[in-house]
């Protein structure tokens, strides 16, 4: 579909050949339009031609649609329940010119974006992105669904950015349900990183991750439940915290996650800082939200501290350069006046998934699983994978031996900090996942294959240890382009020294004065 722009009240006619799809074997090609603000969703759908799709939209039908953005996707269905989503992308709905009674603006989406861009520029506007729910707006969870689903509260997020006078100017892409750590779905398609097409920008706040990678925003919200802050800020080259549980108030039942986390993202340290400074603190719909600890403006200071450094965690492996960034950003501290000790983490990949998949399997799985069971077709191939990965985990154990387990990790993590201000880690192990692919199958790391993609990620065990403050930094780059990051986790509820490292780290890498350090778009 080549539409930017459409007055209602015009007939529209589109012609599609798809050779993996012909109309004369029973594929029907349809085009679902999803308004960003008022109006009713609606279908069209195609008619056959030889094997073409000819989608025709009469004057008489479209001059009863409403004006304003709307969200088109276009899928192809078999006439047996199979549905294969092939395309999205934005449409404006103007208003018919000899009837409105307001001004309108003329000017293409594309027209408008660059506009916006050029404000920015010129520092006459403000950008956020942001991914919470709104009152009276759509909320799809990036799923087909939930067609139709409006919130009925807005999230605390949203509430405290525009009540200190954000423009949130855009809501990003997730995974479906946000359990992956890729960004692609049957509703939104392909996100793409924009250091490396080829690659995902991360999950599940990749939307968000590309979005401040391409300079398409400055502050950008996530949500974390097993690194969907961390993955998509270390492989954008970007700063994301995982603020300790509890302390980003959130809306109930997922406040009383003790695995879910709400927080900030941005290209610096001090962009984070200010931004998690407007979001944190208790709120009164969540009863388990933490009293504010104002980050101070200024940061870096490190002299005297002790960091322990871990390449790994316990087994998890790590590939080369990912490992050669995380000592050059240790050695970035040493030189800011740290003093950095290397550990030895006493973790397993077993035992913390072990743990962890107790506690996806009875919350988030579930949870899932209300709206429709996990053999639906519209559900993504990923939402089954982790809806069964995670059954089957919880399946084979209990919630005692759950919380045992993370007792565990708990201990492996305080046994490192018990004599150090704070710990760094790799952010994530291996060097990127390809952009719409699965990963049902695992994924190879460092010549090693794990059967669960998660296991790429050393940021679960700081899911399940939820109240260390822990914040990714830029550290580098990969052999494919794709940035790395580090993981620095500082004591339970010590925000500020996260933040202190992480800016010495930054500062003294010198990686956002580096002209170099921007995608190639």
């Amino acid at each position: 579909m080549n539409l930017t722009q459409f007055v209602v009240g015009d007939t529209w006619s589109q012609t599609d050949s798809l050779s993996d799809y012909p109309a004369s074997a029973g594929w029907v090609l349809k085009t679902r339009f999803v308004y960003d603000g008022a109006g009713s969703p609606f279908t069209i759908s195609s008619t056959a031609s030889g094997d073409d799709h000819v989608t025709t939209i009469a004057a008489a039908v479209t001059a009863a649609w409403t004006a304003g953005a709307c969200t088109w996707f276009q899928f192809v269905e078999d006439g047996a329940g199979k549905s294969i989503s092939i395309g999205n992308g934005k449409i404006t709905l103007l208003p018919d010119p000899r009837t409105a009674t307001t001004p309108i603006d003329m000017r293409t989406a594309a027209q408008i974006g660059l506009d916006n861009v050029r404000a920015v520029l010129r520092g006459t506007a403000s950008q956020g992105v942001l991914s919470y729910s709104i009152a009276g707006r759509s909320l799809r969870f990036g799923s087909l669904l939930t067609e139709g689903y409006v919130a009925e509260e807005t999230h605390p997020v949203a509430e405290r950015v525009y009540g200190a006078g954000a423009i949130v100017h855009a809501r990003t892409t997730t995974p479906e349900f946000s359990c992956a750590a890729f960004t692609h779905s049957k509703l939104w398609g392909i996100t793409r990183n924009p250091w490396n097409p080829d690659y995902t920008p991360g999950g599940s706040s990749g939307g968000s991750g590309a979005a401040l990678a391409s300079g398409t925003a400055y502050l950008a919200s996530g949500s974390d439940i097993g690194g969907s802050i961390r993955i998509p800020s270390s492989y954008c080259g970007v700063v994301g915290f995982k603020a300790p549980y509890g302390r980003v108030p959130a809306l109930p039942p997922f406040s009383l996650d003790t695995y879910c986390h709400d927080g900030a993202m941005g290209r610096t340290v001090a962009d984070v800082a200010l931004f998690h400074n407007v979001i944190q603190g208790q709120h009164p719909f969540d009863h388990v939200s933490l009293p504010a600890l104002p980050i101070p403006e200024e940061l870096g200071d490190v002299a005297g501290k002790r960091i322990a450094l871990a390449v790994t965690i316990g087994d998890f492996p790590v590939e080369p350069q990912v490992e050669a960034n995380t000592r050059a950003f240790a050695d970035a501290l040493k030189a800011a006046g740290a003093i950095v000790d290397e550990v030895v983490v006493d973790l397993t990949m077993e035992r913390l998934m072990d743990a962890a998949l107790v506690h996806f399997g009875a919350i988030m799985g579930p949870s899932m699983e209300e709206l429709a069971p996990a053999d639906d077709p519209r559900y993504t191939d990923y939402a089954r994978h982790f809806m069964a990965t995670a059954a089957a985990g919880f399946a084979r154990s209990n919630v005692y031996a759950g919380i045992v387990g993370e007792a565990g990790v708990h201990r492996a993590i305080a046994d490192v900090l018990v004599d150090h201000d704070a710990l760094i880690t790799p952010t994530i192990g291996g060097y990127g996942f390809l952009a719409g692919q699965e990963y049902a199958d695992g994924v190879d790391v460092a010549g090693q294959h794990l059967d669960f993609y998660l296991l790429a990620c050393l940021t679960p065990v700081f899911n399940v240890a939820s109240r260390h403050p822990v914040l990714n930094v830029p550290s580098g780059l990969a052999p494919n382009g794709v940035p790395t990051g580090v993981q620095v986790v500082a004591r339970p509820y010590d925000d500020v020294t996260a933040f202190h490292v992480g800016a010495a780290a930054e500062r003294e890498l010198g990686i956002w004065n580096d002209p170099s350090w921007r995608p190639s778009l």
